[in-house]
């Protein structure tokens, strides 16, 4: 259960998801903006996490989207540390990245308010 003493868990959360956004959200989404495909991959995979989050983590909407999204977030740059990808640097670079990264842009994507 997520306690209202935990407001430095939503405010560690929102470092690790702006500086996300950085590196992943912006760029992708100009991404997704010039090319569909991009586009088209980040909504797969943001239902995936969607799904994830919803139906595998127990008592998901006792917690914060937020804190949920970084922890995910977390676990895939533990991934991308090991597997050691290079970020795509262009936009063009987004049309034939790994998944690591597009489930990253796909976190943003789901933290960005609607």
């Amino acid at each position: 259960m997520f306690l209202p003493g935990s407001a430095l868990l939503v405010v560690s959360a929102r470092k690790t998801l702006n500086r996300l956004q950085r590196t992943h959200g912006a760029p992708a989404t100009l991404a997704a903006n010039a090319f569909p495909g991009v586009a088209a991959a980040i909504d797969q995979h943001a239902a995936a996490v969607r799904d994830i989050l919803d139906l595998g983590v127990e008592n998901s909407s006792l917690v914060p989207a937020s804190v949920l999204l970084a922890g995910y977030a977390r676990g895939i740059l533990e991934d991308l540390r090991e597997a050691a990808p290079e970020n795509p640097y262009t936009t063009e670079d987004w049309q034939h990245t790994d998944w690591l990264h597009l489930r990253l842009a796909a976190v943003c994507s789901l933290a960005r308010p609607h």
